[in-house]
């Protein structure tokens, strides 16, 4: 299991929370967002995903990975 942190613009609020930790879950990642700090906390398989997939899910979801 890998461990990462990234620092994400846009999220405000627990709705950002969500739909950031949803998009990552689809993935087969889990996914702990910290608004205050502006980072989510990610745990996945490097061996079934890649880190970039779990970068553009956040993406998709319309915040920045920085």
């Amino acid at each position: 299991m890998e461990h990462v942190q990234l620092k994400v613009e846009g999220m405000s609020c627990g709705h950002c929370a969500n739909s950031i930790e949803s998009a990552v879950k689809t993935l087969g990642a889990t996914a702990k967002v910290d608004l205050g700090s502006k980072s989510v906390s990610i745990d996945y398989d490097a061996g079934k995903i890649s880190l970039d997939a779990i970068k553009e899910a956040i993406e998709e979801q319309g915040y920045d990975v920085v």
